[in-house]
């Protein structure tokens, strides 16, 4: 096997990852690093066997690890890249900073991102899936994005070049978004502060906050987030797509379709991330059988399947 580097911030060989996601499933990664810094970052991929992948991961929001885990190294930004600096109407965050942190940091500057406050999970994830709330995405406030390459390469991309379109965008195999730029217009602080308690308010009562979720499951056909567009619009949602197939509340295994929001796959005790899978596969089938739509998962799915054990 290739040697790895060795980092300044820990490198942890066969770790698990369910505590790591908010679904709270998911094998080992062969390793788990965490850079110190930008450079520690830079120089550990520059000097990582070029045959060994990498997988960036966020704060494991938007994220059904498999059972069988990830190969290759899985890197996870913590305290070193979650700085958030603002200078005029422009707001940088590193990749780690929590969205909820900087739509509070800019209000309190008078700064209007308030569309992040009640999006799960931090800034390297919004970028990565150009994450949206209330109309307005990433894509709309997004002035650069800071990357770093598979090769260790620090690279300034600016948002055409990410091609951001609903729920995704286009990066290299192994990039790794370290920060991003955004500008936002001005606003009063205290309306700011109202609209986002509105806003939690309002997610609070719909969607099930305290339980184990990954955030929406499916994208929603029209191309609208799930708390998007004013909510007399029901036209193609995918929680009235779910609904209509009678699959709200649908279980299996430890993993349940949420009766408060049936778009939210949940965790609801010893699910594997199978179970959890396999139910949002069962959905797709119902859903396709009853409305002709392919729904499309918003939650991203990676690694390798529970390997079979021999002669079982």
């Amino acid at each position: 096997m290739s040697k790895l580097p060795t980092p300044r911030g820990p490198l942890t060989p066969a770790r698990s990852l369910d505590d790591l996601t908010w679904l709270r499933v998911g094998g080992p990664a062969d390793w788990l690093f965490q850079p110190a810094d930008l450079e520690d970052l830079r120089s550990f991929l520059a000097e990582l066997p070029p045959e060994i992948p990498v997988f960036p991961m966020g704060v494991g929001s938007n994220l059904i690890v498999r059972d069988g885990g990830i190969r290759g190294v899985v890197v996870r930004l913590g305290r070193g890249f979650n700085g958030i600096e603002i200078d005029g109407t422009r707001v940088a965050a590193g990749a780690a900073a929590l969205d909820a942190h900087v739509a509070r940091k800019a209000a309190a500057a008078g700064l209007d991102l308030t569309f992040l406050r009640t999006i799960p999970g931090a800034i390297g994830g919004a970028v990565r899936m150009n994450a949206g709330c209330y109309g307005t995405y990433v894509a709309d406030h997004l002035a650069e994005v800071q990357v770093v390459l598979r090769n260790g390469r620090l690279l300034v991309v600016s948002p055409a070049a990410l091609e951001l379109a609903y729920r995704q965008s286009t990066l290299p195999e192994g990039a790794v978004i370290v920060g991003a730029t955004f500008t936002a217009p001005k606003g009063d602080p205290e309306a700011l502060e109202a609209r986002m308690a509105e806003q939690l308010a309002k997610r609070d009562a719909t969607q099930p906050t305290k339980d184990r979720t990954a955030g929406s499951t499916f994208r929603n056909p029209a191309g609208y987030s799930s708390t998007g567009q004013a909510d007399d619009t029901h036209e193609l949602k995918a929680w009235k797509l779910i609904d209509e197939a009678g699959m709200r509340g649908a279980t299996l295994g430890g993993a349940v379709m949420n009766e408060m929001h049936s778009n939210f796959l949940t965790n609801a005790g010893g699910a594997t991330a199978a179970d959890l899978e396999n139910l949002g596969e069962e959905i797709r089938k119902k859903v396709y059988e009853t409305s002709g739509v392919s729904l499309q998962w918003e939650i991203m799915r990676v690694g390798e399947p529970t390997p079979s054990k021999a002669g079982g």
